[in-house]
Formats: structure tokens, C-alpha cells, sequence
């Protein structure tokens, strides 16, 4: 072999050598996920162990700078989102804005015409029609029916608006039936107070309670005028106490528990304007107003010099107003006319004061025996043959427990002011002709007479 081969194959040597080394000394570091495996010769991935392992030149300096990068970009992100979602509220805010002011003035406009409306008809400037229009209100009538009822009669054009003012003004729960003339040009004020109460009801019924009637037949006589539907109510309120607060008369009367009807005697028989189905306490009450008058106002009375009250003078007597009542109703109930009404109440005394010493212990007043009723044929069929009043001055000595009907004033004056008689007894024919006797013989030959014995 030549120099120069033995030369060229020992630089060889040495540049493989060098190489060799080179290739020992370089490392490549590869990411967490790389670092156990490596492609082998057919690119598939081969397992590293730690003596094979790769390293690059990336370190956690450049991890550190890629993630505050990241941070940096995400800021931006946020400050250009928030940016534009700024654009986008100023821009919805414009337009809510302006739908705002639109809606605002179309309500504007709406409730002007509605308010100015309104407030016309509830002033009546458009209604300046003065014919009348006839309201015809049911018993316990609603705001909604009275308003209805209204607007058909053409009293009023805005119901909706009458409504609300009859609330905000609480005139809605008071309103009552009845048939009105309502003029068609009052304010919502004045058809209000027009229609509550029975001032301008025009269903009025002149009924006239004649002398003598009993709690019983003046209800029934309310009922046929169309004052009252039924009597039910009215005689449970006369056997009450609820007018006693308004009638103090009424606290002075001796054992109401023991009546068949307390207020028997005190409703005063006259004539009364009434209302068709009105409440029956109304009706009580306008009776007994009536008897107050005619009791505590000075009048002219027949039989008087001057002018009196009638309770002053029952006040100079030994009896109570009750027990002048009484006598006046057994009065009422029996006499056949005026003059008979003085004779009959000095009978009446004349028992009650020595009627005892001529062997006459009690009244013996027919009119007292089935009382409240007027006579036996009247009694409820079920209880007619059993029936015993407590007010039977037969059984019972000295006067009733109370009145047994309403006197009028003619009995209460005859009450007040019986004749100066002996009498102890009376009695009647058929055609009402009077008899009276001061001893039981006369009495039993009157009774013969007068065809009663």
C-alpha cells in the first residue's frame, strides 16, 4: 500500500472518529408528551428510556413567555368584547328611549281624551238634556247593576268613569231599590244622591192603619198594599229591641218579655206614605214616630181647654203610659162608638178600682180571650182548641200584660178621662146598640134584651 492511501485512510479514521463523538454529545428535549418514545425505522413510535432521552433547546423560559402572552391576549380579548357590548347597550338605550317617548306620548294623548271625557260627563257639560228617565233599582242593587241601569236610561255615557268615582268616593255600597225620575243632566254627584235613599222614589204607597188593628192584622195589611213582600220580618221586629235606643218610651215598658208582641199599642194608627218592598224597620219606624208625635207634641185635643201633651197628662194620673194603653186598646176593641169609648173606660176603672168589694175580681173583657189573635175562627188550625191566651182577662184578674191592639187617640182620651158612672157592667146587640148595668141582675137582663144571653 502506497503513502497515500495509508494517509487518506487514517484521516478517514479520525473523521469518523470525530463524528462518532459529535453524534454522542448532541440531545434533543422533546415535550412531556414525546419523552418516552421516539420513531423507530418504519416512523412508528418507540418507547426512550432514560439514558436515550432527547433534549431540545426549549426550555421553561419560552413556557413562561408563550403563557403571559396568552394572559396578554386574553385581556385584549375582554377589553375589545366589553367594548362592543358598550356600543351595543348605547346603541338598544337609544332605541328603547325613543320607543319610550312614542309610548309615552300615545298614552298621553289616549288618557287626555279618556280623562276629558270623562270629566264631561261627570260634570254633565254634555248632557244638557233636563227630560227625566225612569230607574227602576231592584232590592240590594250592585254598582255594576246601578250603573247599567244608568246608561240605558241615558242618565250617564261614561260607565267605566261613574264606577271608578263611585269608589274613590264610597258612595258605592250604599245604594238602595226603587223606582226614580232621574234627570238626565245632573252630575255623577247628584245622580248619586239622587238615588240613594227614598226622597225621589216615585213607587209610593199611601196606606192608612185604621184604629184598633193589632200587630198580627197590620202586618197583613202591609203586606196586601205591597209595602212588604212578606210579615215575617215585621213581626220579629216588634217583638225586639231594636228601636229602643231611638224611642225611649219604649225602656219604660213593664214585662216585654212576657208579650206576645212588645211594640203592640205603640204603632199609631194613621195614614203613612210608604214604599213599595221598603225594609220593614222603616216602616216601624215611621209608626212609631207617629205615636211619639201624637204622645209628646202639645195639640189640640177634644175635651181640653187648651192646647196639651198628651204624656203630661197621663203623668197626673195613678197609671203608667203602658197601663193607659192597655186600657185604651180593651177600649178600642170594645166600644161601638165615642160616647160608648167613655163608658166602657169608666167600667174599666170602676173594676179596677172597687170591683172586688161588689164580688167583680176581674175585667171579663171579650176582646182579651184569644188575643193576639181577633177571635178563635183566626187561630192556626193546629193550636185553635188548645190555645189559652195569657193576656185573658177571664182567667187573669186585673189588666192584661199589655195592650191587645193599637188605640187611636179618641181611646186613649176616653183612657185618660172615663165617665163619671157607676157602671160595673156592659154589653151590645148585634147592630152595636150599647147596654150598661151597675149590678149583675141588670147586667143579665141586658144581656136578654141586646139578644146575647
Amino acid at each position: 500500500m502506497s503513502n497515500f492511501n495509508k494517509d487518506n485512510t487514517e484521516q478517514l479514521q479520525a473523521i469518523k472518529e470525530a463524528r462518532e463523538e459529535k453524534l454522542r454529545s448532541f440531545k434533543l428535549d422533546y415535550s412531556e408528551s414525546m419523552s418516552s418514545s421516539s420513531y423507530n425505522d418504519d416512523n412508528e413510535i418507540s418507547s426512550f428510556d432514560e439514558d436515550n432521552e432527547i433534549t431540545s433547546y426549549s426550555g421553561e423560559d419560552v413556557k413562561e413567555q408563550m403563557t403571559a402572552n396568552s394572559k396578554k391576549m386574553l385581556k385584549k380579548q375582554k377589553r375589545l368584547n366589553k367594548k362592543e357590548e358598550k356600543k351595543r347597550n348605547k346603541k338598544n338605550r337609544r332605541i328603547f328611549r325613543f320607543i319610550w317617548l312614542i309610548s309615552s306620548v300615545f298614552v298621553g294623548v289616549v288618557l287626555s281624551v279618556y280623562l276629558m271625557v270623562g270629566v264631561n260627563d261627570l260634570l254633565a257639560i254634555n248632557r244638557t238634556d233636563s227630560t227625566t228617565a225612569k230607574i227602576e233599582l231592584p232590592e240590594s242593587p250592585n254598582l255594576d247593576l246601578v250603573t247599567d241601569k244608568l246608561v240605558e236610561g241615558g242618565v250617564i255615557n261614561e260607565p267605566t268613569f261613574f264606577k271608578m268615582y263611585a269608589s274613590l268616593t264610597s258612595s258605592d255600597e250604599y245604594f238602595n231599590q226603587g223606582v226614580f225620575e232621574v234627570p238626565k243632566n245632573l252630575d255623577y254627584e247628584a245622580v248619586i244622591n239622587y238615588i240613594q235613599g227614598n226622597t225621589n222614589r216615585v213607587d209610593k204607597i199611601s196606606v192608612t192603619i185604621p184604629e184598633g188593628k193589632s200587630v198580627l192584622e197590620i202586618s197583613q195589611i202591609l203586606v196586601d198594599a205591597k209595602v212588604h213582600k212578606s210579615p215575617e220580618k215585621f213581626l220579629e221586629l216588634c217583638n225586639s229591641n231594636q228601636f229602643d235606643e231611638d224611642y225611649d218610651f219604649l225602656t219604660k215598658i213593664d214585662n216585654a218579655d212576657k208579650r206576645y208582641y212588645k211594640l203592640e199599642g205603640y204603632l199609631y194608627p194613621d195614614t203613612y206614605v210608604c214604599y213599595v218592598n221598603e225594609d220593614p224597620e222603616l216602616t216601624i219606624s215611621r209608626l212609631l214616630s207617629g205615636f211619639e208625635v201624637q204622645m209628646y207634641s202639645k195639640q189640640t185635643v177634644e175635651g181640653y181647654k187648651k192646647r196639651i201633651r198628651i204624656n203630661e197628662e197621663i203623668e197626673k194620673t195613678d197609671y203608667t203610659m203602658d197601663q193607659i194603653l192597655t186600657i185604651a186598646s180593651i177600649i178600642q176593641a170594645e166600644a161601638a162608638d165615642e160616647d160608648d169609648m167613655y163608658k166602657i173606660s169608666s167600667v174599666i176603672h170602676n173594676r179596677l178600682d172597687y170591683g172586688l168589694d161588689y164580688g167583680v175580681g176581674s175585667l171579663d173583657m171579650d176582646s182579651t180571650v184569644f188575643y193576639p189573635y181577633r177571635s178563635k175562627e183566626v187561630i192556626p188550625e193546629a193550636e185553635r182548641n188548645t190555645f189559652e191566651s195569657t193576656y185573658n182577662t177571664y182567667k187573669f184578674k186585673g189588666l192584661p200584660i199589655g195592650p191587645i191592639c193599637n188605640p187611636g187617640m179618641k181611646a186613649i182620651v176616653a183612657a185618660l178621662n172615663p165617665k163619671d158612672t157607676d157602671y160595673l157592667y156592659f154589653c151590645h146587640s148585634k147592630d152595636g146598640e150599647a147596654y150598661y148595668a151597675t149590678n149583675i141582675s141588670d147586667h143579665e137582663y141586658n144581656l136578654s134584651v141586646a139578644g146575647v144571653s
